[in-house]
């Protein structure tokens, strides 16, 4: 990958993170998963998470996922101090802002594929036949207009996947966090879903995914690598 240093964007930031710390007490001992982290991540972005495991980039990605609050220093989406927001307004945060893709793809498995996208939407207050336009219309994004009535094994591990990321688009996100999206499918499977996750960039949704793979950080326009709890290397790909 050419690539040239990071530049900061005229844009404003969709996530901002300012001395951003992570410490987990462990007994007696404290463990310090991020340490002082300042980085943002812009509207259409698409930017893959690197480092060893123990680096701080599973714990950065649950931050910005609003599972988990700073230790200290800020993290703001939308210009909204994470720190500051009570329980339920995080809660909403999630259903609306963002939506979560996994290696393992966390399917219902007695329930259809249309079934599985609507959980998200379970707690909205749209019409039912609402929720189930926006569900339909998810898969069809994905390509699995025709499996909507189908279970998890009834279908590939690619078209879990799918229906896995139909999910995560289910609730109009700016923001997609995907973590090892890829690591339980074969080369020419993962091909097509990383191919997904880029036409999703290209609509204007942020992707941030966390990979231990090259050649899947290798679709993203801008690479960020971690090293014991710190930005190692920030790097774009030459326009």
């Amino acid at each position: 990958m050419d690539t040239v240093s990071q530049s900061s964007s005229p844009s404003p930031a969709l996530i901002s993170c300012r001395d951003v710390t992570k410490t987990y007490v462990m007994g007696t001992q404290k463990v310090h998963a991020l340490r002082g982290v300042n980085v943002d991540f812009h509207r259409g972005e698409m930017t893959a998470i690197m480092g060893p495991s123990g680096s701080g980039k599973s714990t950065l990605m649950n931050l910005i996922g609003a599972l988990d609050v700073p230790t200290s220093g800020t993290l703001e989406i939308n210009g909204r101090n994470l720190a500051t927001l009570k329980p339920n307004d995080l809660a909403d945060l999630r259903n609306e802002t963002i939506g979560f893709v996994f290696q393992q793809f966390n399917l219902l498995g007695r329930s259809s594929a249309l079934t599985n996208v609507k959980l998200p939407l379970r707690y909205s207050r749209k019409p039912l036949s609402d929720i189930d336009a926006r569900a339909a219309e998810c898969l069809k994004m994905v390509g699995l207009g025709d499996r909507m009535d189908h279970r998890p094994m009834q279908l590939s591990g690619g078209q879990q996947q799918r229906v896995a990321i139909a999910r995560a688009l289910a609730g109009s996100p700016s923001i997609i966090l995907a973590d090892e999206p890829t690591g339980a499918l074969d080369t020419k499977t993962s091909e097509e879903i990383m191919a997904l996750l880029t036409g999703l960039g290209e609509s204007g949704i942020t992707v941030i995914i966390v990979t231990h793979e090259p050649e899947v950080a290798e679709y993203a326009a801008r690479q960020i690598h971690f090293r014991d709890g710190q930005i190692e290397r920030d790097e774009r790909a030459k326009p």
